[in-house]
């Protein structure tokens, strides 16, 4: 399977990857703040349409291997935060929320003979400046990340990935 993301449309990319896993195992890497923390973002999530969340992003700590990150990403080395609204939940099948630029990330699970399919679809993407390379190569390293977890592997450093992947999604 492709790993790379796919442009449907102009501002929409989605992602699909199987993981080894149950289906109840991937929800609760999307909906619990620690294991959500372990490859994407910490933060308490409201599971309703119309709930709050927030998310605490802190790339340091998705892997023991550390790692400094480029130059135009020191302004968040220390963590940077969000706040949404869930638009849709189906546990443990679909998860949809705002993203913090107004666009919108959704989350498909379905049980396959090899594990479970997870499609990430992220709408609504602004055309601007780095902005497309920049959540391409952002969702491809956090679902490495996510894998590697759902494996019991030890995941590669963050902004190793996303340095590898950015040239992939001009």
């Amino acid at each position: 399977m492709e790993k790379k993301g796919k442009i449907l449309a102009p501002g929409v990319i989605c992602f699909e990857r199987i993981f080894n896993s149950s289906i109840e195992k991937v929800w609760s890497y999307l909906t619990d703040s620690e294991k959500r923390g372990k490859w994407l973002a910490k933060g308490e999530m409201e599971l309703f349409p119309g709930g709050n969340f927030t998310l605490h992003f802190l790339h340091s700590e998705l892997s023991p291997i550390p790692g400094p990150p480029p130059e135009m990403h020191k302004a968040i080395e220390a963590g940077h935060s969000f706040s949404g609204t869930v638009l849709q939940v189906n546990p443990p099948h679909l998860l949809s929320f705002t993203w913090h630029d107004d666009s919108e990330v959704t989350f498909e699970l379905s049980t396959e003979a090899d594990g479970v399919r997870l499609v990430l679809t992220h709408r609504n993407i602004a055309d601007k400046g780095k902005n497309r390379q920049m959540i391409g190569s952002g969702w491809h390293t956090h679902l490495e990340i996510l894998e590697a977890n759902l494996h019991g592997e030890v995941p590669r450093n963050f902004w190793v990935i996303f340095e590898e992947t950015q040239k992939g999604y001009i």
